[in-house]
């Protein structure tokens, strides 16, 4: 499993939803609580920055800086090649990065959050575009294993993610992902 690889793959797929955003889209409602889809956009662009920064500097210094402009493609794709790029190197992996408030990380451990956090956004976005969502399923697995670590303690305070749902009897791996992380797998535009 070459992880930046499946990161890679899972940002190609919300690379494809992100290019049909219409700036009427802008103002839809997402499953996080809260955000229309121009707030969702903007925290993808501002965590893929952040995580390029920490990759290369060891930290980064602010984690809400996105901007989507007058072209949120744009700034969608400038972000991940810009997370790409800074994390193309396997020096990145063994490096100590502070990822926002959650503390210090070897790269690899980094990697595995931004890789959580992709699957889990683009399933948003998708569903506030009424649209498939069909993530790699190697990344689905790598990503519901790392969920499954996430203590639901303190989500609310950190603004990580809400407290995990009950996961149904024979659900698929992506519902169980999701409602590791607290969201409602059945939630579509109302």
């Amino acid at each position: 499993m070459n992880l930046r690889e499946l990161d890679r793959r899972t940002l190609l797929v919300l690379d494809k939803l992100v290019a049909g955003v219409t700036p009427a889209d802008l103002a839809r409602p997402t499953p996080c609580a809260g955000w229309t889809l121009a707030d969702l956009l903007r925290h993808q662009v501002s965590e893929n920055h952040a995580f390029a920064t920490a990759a290369r500097e060891g930290s980064a210094p602010d984690w809400d800086a996105g901007v989507l402009g007058d072209d949120p493609y744009a700034a969608y794709r400038a972000s991940v090649d810009d997370f790409l790029d800074a994390f193309a190197d396997d020096a990145v992996l063994e490096r100590q990065l502070t990822i926002n408030h959650f503390g210090t990380f070897p790269g690899a451990i980094a990697a595995h959050m931004h890789l959580v956090d992709t699957v889990a956004h683009g399933w948003d976005l998708a569903r506030a575009l009424g649209l498939p969502y069909e993530p790699d399923a190697e990344a689905v697995d790598i990503a519901t294993k790392l969920a499954e670590r996430i203590p639901d303690e303190g989500r609310e305070k950190n603004g990580s993610f809400a407290r995990s749902l009950a996961v149904p009897a024979g659900a698929s791996e992506l519902d169980r992902f999701l409602a590791l992380l607290g969201r409602d797998p059945a939630w579509t535009l109302s």
